[in-house]
């Protein structure tokens, strides 16, 4: 991976702990991610009305991504109803760049060094650390907030080996954001008026000017994303995508008055470890 692919990649990370950071609404959770993906295919709309179809190639992958993304979008907001949002949402985005190497390597049959590999893994181990900021009592507190993480980091190591894959199919990456964001967001919407009804509306009445902000940072950021894996190993494009985790640790430090304890200080020196490693 080149520095200038490396550089773009990180700042996506930056504007995707900026969305998180601006979204932490109180309320329910699957609202909120609602908001998020709708206000962002409302973004995309006019990418899919003025750029170039994909190639039907890619038609499998898109379906494919918009499914895994409508369940790492629920599984997301159960782990969040049955745990922290600070100790469940790392350890989801911690273990996906772990699964995604190894589909990266068996299934699309990626080449990486040795060092490569070993950087994913300390920085995958770096994100999971601040699950257990005050030790083992997340498993013991909240065990199903803890599963439905882990299944979340499934989701989300599955629809980064088939964007890395559609993308390339598509022929355009930012054609392929655009209709992945519009399928992703309308059927999500559709899935949380059932479920919650007028929570989604008061959660958009309320909240419009934050979700329209975020959804905006969110689109930018995946689509810096998949560009990235158009051109460089997915694996580590996704792992250097998951900083933005100990990057909204540094944002919840210096502006939001969070603590910076020794279990923070640790992960992020584990982190950049597996930076250097990268080789970025």
């Amino acid at each position: 991976m080149s520095l200038s692919v490396a550089l773009l990649v990180l700042l996506s990370a930056v504007m995707h702990a900026a969305w998180n950071a601006i979204v932490r609404i109180k309320g329910d959770r699957l609202a909120v991610v609602t908001m998020l993906s709708t206000f962002g295919a409302i973004i995309a709309l006019p990418g899919v009305i003025l750029l170039p179809l994909p190639k039907a190639d890619a038609l499998p992958w898109l379906i494919a991504s918009m499914l895994l993304h409508i369940g790492y979008n629920v599984f997301l907001a159960n782990a969040y109803a049955h745990g922290e949002l600070g100790k469940v949402y790392p350890l989801a985005r911690g273990t996906a760049p772990l699964l995604t190497l190894v589909g990266s390597l068996f299934l699309v049959g990626e080449a990486l060094g040795p060092l490569q590999v070993l950087g994913v893994i300390v920085l995958g181990a770096g994100i999971i650390a601040l699950t257990f900021d005050r030790g083992l009592r997340v498993l013991v507190e909240a065990p199903k907030g803890a599963v439905y993480a882990l299944a979340t980091s499934l989701f989300i190591g599955g629809y980064t080996i088939s964007d890395g894959i559609g993308a390339r199919t598509a022929g355009d990456a930012l054609a392929y954001t655009a209709w992945l964001f519009v399928l992703d967001g309308f059927p999500l919407l559709f899935y949380a008026v059932l479920r919650r009804g007028r929570g989604v509306t008061r959660m958009f009445a309320e909240n419009w000017k934050a979700g329209l902000l975020a959804g905006a940072l969110s689109i930018g950021a995946y689509a810096i994303v998949i560009w990235a894996m158009t051109v460089a190993p997915i694996a580590l494009v996704a792992a250097l995508r998951e900083t933005s985790v100990v990057i909204a640790v540094v944002i919840g430090v210096a502006f939001l008055g969070e603590r910076l304890t020794p279990a923070r200080v640790v992960s992020v020196a584990v982190v950049l470890a597996g930076l250097v490693l990268l080789r970025v």
